[in-house]
């Protein structure tokens, strides 16, 4: 409608105001029939023009409203949308690593390995592991690994991620949680602290990172057995609200983080079961919460 409208709005006034402004007569007169004939002819054209395309706009709209529509989805439609989207998902699982990987890439800059020298005259010291808790490269680590670390002759050494090596002393200790906070004379250049992370469900996947019988950078993976669990120590002291879990940890664990699946602390290894006076894994293991550990370094509130 809108094209036969125009042509006929904008061509036939035109001409007929062109006649009213240039011809102008006292008495034109009856005009005779050539005239009306040409007046008569090009209005007639427009109109049939209209109706035309009224008609094929018509057809159109009568195709696609009552025939024309998308044709019905067949059972082979349907058996090719779900082959795509599980070729689709099979893509993205290949592409997308393990909780694993994704945790100890994560933690790699941020873990750091905890020694403490032997006296003078001695022949042991003590391994460990520990994490950067803050961007001031505070370490965040197991009170009885560097429990030793005050005493004369014995120093408390730091090595982190990039190899810089540094004297470090304890800041802050909490003994009844086994958790200490260490300080470093010396940082690297770019100092990445670890990011904490929530609290542990049972079944929650978990992966001890530490040095395990001096294997530095080694990775276990396991689940959350337990919550809340109280343990004794060594000492005959005991340790409350620990997490409990069945990832394989050995001496240099201790002080170590405990990452869930996106690679954020939720504990710092404090021991595993000792039912036989054995010091290697057993098959259960505990870390103190980082909501408990974070206190120590100062860190708000999880």
């Amino acid at each position: 409608m809108d094209r036969s409208a125009t042509p006929s709005a904008v061509g036939i006034p035109a001409q007929s105001s062109g006649r009213a402004l240039g011809r102008i007569e006292p008495d034109p007169g009856p005009p005779d029939d050539r005239p009306a004939t040409r007046r008569r002819r090009p209005r007639l054209r427009w109109v049939a023009l209209g109706v035309v395309v009224l008609v094929v706009l018509g057809v159109l709209a009568f195709r696609q409203f009552a025939g024309g529509g998308p044709a019905p989805i067949t059972r082979a439609d349907v058996d090719r949308a779900v082959q795509q989207g599980v070729q689709r998902a099979q893509t993205q699982q290949r592409n997308t690593p393990p909780d694993a990987v994704t945790a100890y890439r994560k933690i790699l800059p941020s873990l750091v390995t905890v020694t403490t020298e032997p006296a003078a005259g001695g022949t042991t010291g003590e391994l460990g592991a520990g994490v950067v808790a803050n961007d001031q490269g505070a370490v965040l680590t197991a009170l009885h690994v560097v429990a030793d670390g005050d005493q004369a002759g014995r120093r408390i050494r730091v090595r982190f991620s990039d190899g810089t090596v540094a004297t470090a002393r304890v800041a802050s200790k909490q003994p009844a949680t086994d958790i200490a906070v260490l300080t470093v004379d010396t940082l690297p250049q770019v100092v990445v602290p670890a990011v904490m992370g929530g609290g542990a469900q049972v079944g929650d996947a978990v992966f001890p990172v530490g040095n395990p019988l001096g294997l530095e950078g080694t990775l276990t993976a396991g689940v959350v057995s337990a919550t809340g669990r109280t343990v004794r120590t060594d000492t005959g002291g005991t340790l409350a609200n620990l997490i409990q879990f069945d990832a394989a940890v050995n001496p240099g664990n201790s002080g170590g983080p405990l990452l869930d699946r996106n690679g954020q602390v939720i504990g710092v290894v404090t021991g595993l079961a000792n039912p036989s006076a054995q010091k290697y894994f057993v098959g259960i293991g505990f870390a103190v919460p980082i909501a408990t550990a974070g206190g120590a370094a100062g860190l708000p509130p999880r």
